[in-house]
């Protein structure tokens, strides 16, 4: 009976550990698979690129999740990085003939990375080379960038959404107090809209004026450029945004020059063939992804000389969100720290590139990268890049650089702080019949408690401490812009502005891309030749893994995301709003543009 026990025993033990093994190998096997996707593959002569606008547009590439690489059914979605080094490397190809553009959903995108993106397709078409596009529907943001095409096609069903921009913030007063709760704010500057959701029912007078204001100068811009493109005047432009033309036939469309042609998806081949001189079945077509792979893969500069690109994009906090909210992107001041004071330590690196996309968040993290900022400064030129935001907070880390560039259609500025306390005291005493009891050893023991409103002492000292902030924000921009304090606080009081206005107001040095940036850092640190070098690093295949496996709240996020759809920003202002810093140097949270 014992040896039947001890031969069970070990036949059991080794089950398990060879199914670990097996575990183990085939995890690693079907991880070497997913990992080939970022092979290049060669590109054959008489090929066409092709940009497929769908998914949503950030600044850097979107790794597919593990799980739907492992399964075969997600795709990375190329950000705009990639998409400009593909371009440019296909406008310089011989193998590659011309662009075919895609349009399908495309979320997400700011006006500025749409206008980078629209810039490099133009400077594409310099070569001499064709592009082409297609849709069944174009969006404003997918139209924007097809206009640059030699021939636009559309489904003869289809539609453009060209309609003009639409800014949509939403107001939360009524629904707190039904429930009991009050948002006490404490702030600084006319224009800081931020809290305006959690104080009043509509719209204020000042944040209006603000958003007509950047509304209508990148609406112009729009208008312009497209306008250019299309061969037709901006008024006409507008006048057709003004005439219902998203509900209009095809036939109008072709009649107002917005498409050249209509036909279904499976015509644009032979279209290509003949704009190629080439029959159908003799072009080759390849992707973004592969076009950027073969690009990066190229020899770099033996030099030894790095300029460093650092992408700080999304909310500034202190530490990592407990909820990611479907992976939404994050500057998490403990890793930028640690991250910039290598980039500052590393004698290989010569210069910093720090593209900045960003409406802000915790002043406490911005104070610190702030600081690693100027310790970068200290050894090495550091320029700024800024994306579609570099606002409150982003310009808060933007301030301190040798030289900052941006697009004409970057929102930046909103040089302001507030602070924001909730009272539930109606939540819990009135509609739930809870008391607190409160027993203090010193008057303000128990400061900032969410059981009770503020005394007037407290509101006094809390906006004391609020102006502090204030005028330590506006002396790290005076100081950076070389500019008086009492004049940044002139152009400050929350306001946001246009690159375009930045520009003339001194908050900004240069308006162009990542590019001009790049070539600036090379002229300050005096060099020709360089390796271009992304930080931080993209997560491997396994720490991607094991973040969505540990992670308690990702797939949640992501259908909650895709049910409620637009509604999912308001409720994420709602839970961020309890989580955040009290200090807070921030844009209006919820900005949304129809594009």
């Amino acid at each position: 009976m014992k040896d039947f026990l001890k031969y069970t025993l070990a036949t059991i033990t080794g089950i398990i550990v060879v199914s670990i093994i097996i575990s183990i190998f085939s995890l690693l096997t079907l991880a070497g698979m997913a990992s080939m996707g970022a092979v290049a593959e060669s590109i054959d002569d008489n090929s066409v690129m092709v940009i497929k606008l769908n998914g949503t547009f950030s600044d850097r590439t979107t790794e597919a999740s593990p799980i739907d690489q492992l399964s075969g059914q997600g795709e990375s979605i190329p950000g705009l990085n990639d998409m400009v080094t593909a371009i440019k490397s296909a406008k310089e190809n011989e193998k590659i003939k011309g662009i075919y553009i895609e349009s399908g959903n495309f979320s997400g995108a700011t006006p500025a990375l749409l206008t980078e993106l629209r810039d490099a397709l133009l400077d594409f078409k310099e070569s001499g080379k064709f592009i082409i596009a297609y849709g069944d529907n174009y969006t404003q943001g997918t139209y924007y960038i097809s206009s640059v095409a030699d021939s636009v096609v559309i489904n003869p069903e289809g539609m453009v959404e060209w309609v003009g921009l639409s800014m949509q913030t939403m107001y939360y007063k009524k629904i707190l107090e039904k429930v009991g709760v009050k948002m006490q704010v404490v702030k600084v500057g006319t224009y800081k809209s931020a809290v305006e959701p959690f104080l009043l029912d509509d719209i204020s007078d000042a944040n209006r004026e603000q958003i007509e204001t950047f509304s209508s100068e990148i609406w112009s811009k729009m208008l312009a450029d497209v306008s250019k493109s299309r061969g037709m005047t901006a008024d006409k432009l507008n006048a057709l945004a003004d005439s219902g033309l998203v509900l209009k036939q095809t036939s109008y469309l072709i009649q107002n020059k917005i498409v050249d042609k209509v036909a279904y998806s499976d015509d644009v081949p032979q279209m290509i063939a003949n704009m190629m001189n080439v029959d159908k079945d003799n072009y080759h077509t390849t992707s973004v992804a592969n076009v950027a792979a073969n690009a990066n893969n190229s020899p770099k500069s033996m030099s030894g000389d790095i300029v460093a690109v650092y992408y700080a994009e999304g909310d500034i906090v202190q530490s990592p969100s407990q909820y990611s909210f479907a992976g939404s992107d994050e500057i998490v001041g403990e890793k930028v720290i640690r991250d910039l004071k290598k980039l500052a330590d590393d004698d290989d690196v010569k210069a910093v590139v720090m593209r900045v996309n960003s409406p802000g968040g915790s002043a406490y993290a911005s104070e610190q990268i702030w600081h690693q900022v100027m310790n970068i400064k200290a050894k090495k030129p550091i320029v700024v890049s800024m994306g579609g935001y570099a606002a409150s907070g982003g310009y808060y880390i933007s301030c301190a650089a040798n030289w900052i560039v941006a697009q004409p259609t970057t929102l930046t500025g909103s040089i302001g702080i507030f602070g924001t306390f909730p009272d539930v005291s109606g939540l819990v005493k009135d509609k739930l019949g809870v008391n607190v009891a409160v027993v203090n050893t010193n008057e303000y023991s128990d400061l900032g408690s969410v059981f009770r409103p503020f005394t007037p002492q407290e509101q006094e000292l809390f906006q004391e401490y609020i102006n502090h902030g204030y005028d330590l924000f506006t002396r790290r921009c005076a100081d950076g812009r070389g500019l008086s304090q009492d004049s940044i606080k002139v152009i400050g009081e929350g306001r946001v502005w246009t690159g375009v206005h930045a520009i003339d107001l001194g908050l900004v040095d240069q308006l162009g891309d990542l590019d001009d940036a790049i070539s600036k850092a090379k002229e300050l640190a005096g060099i020709d030749e360089c390796t271009i070098t992304e930080y931080p690093a993209q997560k491997s295949f396994f720490e991607q893994l094991l973040e969505e496996t540990t992670s308690k709240s990702s797939y949640a996020d992501e259908q909650l995301h895709l049910m409620l759809g637009d509604y999912y920003d308001a409720i994420r202002t709602v839970r961020s709003a309890t989580g955040q810093d009290h200090l807070q140097a921030a844009m209006p949270f919820y900005l949304k543009f129809n594009l």
